[in-house]
């Protein structure tokens, strides 16, 4: 999440004006948002990750968490609005995994991590009435968490962290007698230099981890498999730029893809996961719309496969470090993930 100072706002206004920027090698496919995200109450909102969750059974019923890396966690409807905002101080990264169970009831277990409060701030967002509530506090000691995602296996819910000394630190969660949120540390793991997003794919049991200078790695995810990082994707400046960023997958019908932020550049790489492997398919960049600016030095990136408020098919959402025309300001754009198959000319789901 390094933004250069040499590099100016006069910079980053050009490549606003101008649309995404990128490096050298093969040119981006370029596709537009169609929502954004708009928050009236605060005229500088310092965006990071955002993290989707809709009713499978009725996806009009959906909503966007997106934290605030000054103030807290904001809740936002479909279509961009603020529904909740929850004051917790400086957040960095959301994720959020359904099927969590506290006291004979059913929610959505939202985790996000707070760098300078040293801990892990917990939500339960209620599927039936999309309220959200505070759950509780883990401290981590004297780790400082950057990095955040959430994972489930076998009913057991695990939140998982890095430091920017390098280090991943994996707990799991759960209620203690009281109601409130107990850790567990069960497992640690390290790559060499500052990481930041991370993504679990619980299908193939895979931690993907982005260490933002150098590239993106992959762990097996359960306790008891190897500690030696796999590489995945290099940053070369050609496909990725560094900084390697948010990371997130997305599931269509029976093709599934790991998409990561290549910051120095503002565009996104997209890889086919199948078989163990990540095969890369393209990158793209979101270019100015008629009413929607462009995105740019995305940090945090999330999808949610299949229908999403008015995304029939799925969604992607990015942080965008300058919303145009708005000096200063920075917020969240929403892509429909078919304009993505189309630009990429990636299989349909059936």
């Amino acid at each position: 999440m390094k933004r250069a100072a040499v590099l100016g706002l006069t910079l980053l206004a050009s490549a606003c004006a101008t649309g995404p920027r990128w490096a050298g090698g093969e040119p981006p496919a370029l596709v537009k948002a169609s929502l954004e995200t708009v928050v009236t109450s605060d005229g500088q909102v310092d965006a990071d990750d955002p993290a989707f969750w809709a009713d499978r059974k009725d996806p009009s019923r959906a909503v966007m968490f997106g934290t605030d890396k000054t103030d807290g966690l904001y809740v936002h409807n479909m279509d961009g609005t603020v529904k909740q905002f929850f004051p917790s101080g400086a957040l960095n990264n959301v994720d959020l995994r359904e099927g969590f169970m506290l006291g004979g009831e059913e929610y959505v277990l939202v985790g996000a991590s707070a760098d300078e409060k040293l801990g892990l701030y917990t939500y339960l967002l209620d599927p039936v009435t999309l309220e959200t509530k505070v759950w509780g506090f883990a401290s981590t000691g004297d780790f400082e968490p950057y990095g955040f995602c959430l994972a489930k296996k076998n009913d057991q819910f695990f939140l998982i962290a890095d430091a920017k000394s390098g280090e991943i630190r994996i707990w799991t969660v759960g209620p203690d007698a009281a109601g409130k949120p107990v850790t567990n540390l069960v497992r640690t793991l390290r790559v060499g230099s500052q990481p930041e997003g991370c993504v679990v794919d619980e299908e193939t049991d895979t931690l993907y981890v982005g260490e933002e200078d150098v590239g993106i790695w992959k762990f097996g995810f359960s306790v008891g498999a190897s500690d030696t990082p796999v590489s995945v994707a290099k940053v070369d400046n050609k496909r990725i730029t560094a900084d390697v960023e948010g990371l997130t997958i997305m599931r269509d019908g029976p093709h599934k893809y790991l998409i990561a932020s290549s910051q120095g550049d503002d565009t996104y790489n997209v890889f086919r996961l199948a078989d163990g492997t990540e095969t890369y398919v393209g990158r793209f960049a979101i270019m100015d719309g008629d009413k929607i600016d462009g995105v740019t030095a995305t940090d945090g990136v999330d999808a949610w496969s299949g229908a999403i408020g008015q995304f029939p098919e799925g969604v992607l959402g990015f942080h965008d470090d300058q919303d145009a025309p708005l000096a200063g300001q920075q917020n969240y754009k929403m892509v429909d993930w078919r304009d993505v198959r189309k630009a990429l000319n990636l299989p349909a789901p059936r």
